[in-house]
């Protein structure tokens, strides 16, 4: 029997991918040898577009499971804050324990080994961590090859590991893109990877009325909402505070998956 928690999907088989990506050429390939490129063409072309939207489209379970919300119906939501640890840490955390608030702070491998005081804070102030790559590389992960993938997530996992003894259950794909390869990475680090539903821009969009009305048109029971730290504009920990105060104006609490796997555990037991 599986000792699995429920909410953790690491990938089961993360070489599915390629027999099926080599069968739909085979296919593309014997449909224009009989039908010509006007049949055969389009094949390829779909084959290849459905490549793409397992990369760039974030909550795609093409490669692998991907967790996009919480099996709840309760008003909450799973709080995470991502690219830390930076000069925002401590006051956001000093936020969140204002509002009485719980998140998972998807952290950068090297700003963590760079700042562990902070990776250690968020721990003892009852939050949890998640990988989020080693170096943040934005603008090439999703084309990264087999081994740097790999030691994106397992120098991440070392480095945390390190820090607190403990080695992080969650990843979230930077810009949320991903490729074929990270399933075999997830696999052998045991890392579920994590998208969201709900998110504002906060990365990029300076205004915090924006943000929280972005992720605020997209919230549910549930919803795993994605916000930042550190951006360049300076202004994430406005919107952290007006998105709390919106929350708790709409009779909505935060929610951490492993609380959850609790009440799920509890009433399994209750039911048995």
């Amino acid at each position: 029997m599986s000792t699995c928690p429920p909410l953790e999907r690491p990938p089961r088989y993360p070489h599915a991918w390629l027999p099926c990506l080599l069968a739909s050429q085979v296919l593309g390939a014997a449909a224009w040898w009989q039908y010509g490129w006007t049949v055969g063409l389009p094949v390829l072309v779909a084959s290849h577009a459905a490549l793409c939207w397992g990369t760039f489209k974030p909550q795609s379970q093409l490669f692998c499971p991907v967790l996009t919300k919480l099996p709840t119906s309760a008003r909450a939501v799973w709080l995470t804050v991502d690219d830390g640890p930076s000069d925002q840490t401590l006051p956001m955390l000093d936020l969140l324990d204002r509002h009485g608030a719980k998140a998972t702070f998807f952290v950068v491998g090297e700003r963590a080994a760079a700042r562990p005081d902070l990776v250690r804070e968020i721990l003892r102030r009852g939050h949890t961590l998640g990988n989020h790559s080693e170096t943040h590389p934005a603008r090439w992960f999703w084309a990264l090859p087999p081994a740097r993938m790999r030691a994106q997530l397992e120098g991440t996992q070392a480095i945390l590991q390190g820090i607190t003894g403990q080695r992080p259950r969650w990843f979230r794909a930077v810009i949320g893109m991903s490729n074929p390869f990270v399933a075999a990475a997830l696999y052998r680090t045991g890392l579920t990877r994590v998208a969201w539903c709900a998110r504002g821009f906060d990365a990029v969009v300076a205004d915090p009325q924006r943000v929280v009305g972005m992720v605020e048109r997209h919230l549910a029971p549930g919803a795993i909402v994605l916000m930042h730290e550190g951006a360049p504009h300076g202004r994430n920990l406005e919107g952290m505070a007006l998105l709390l105060q919106r929350l708790e104006a709409l009779g909505y609490r935060t929610l951490l998956p492993e609380e959850l796997e609790g009440t799920l555990a509890r009433a399994t037991r209750e039911a048995a």
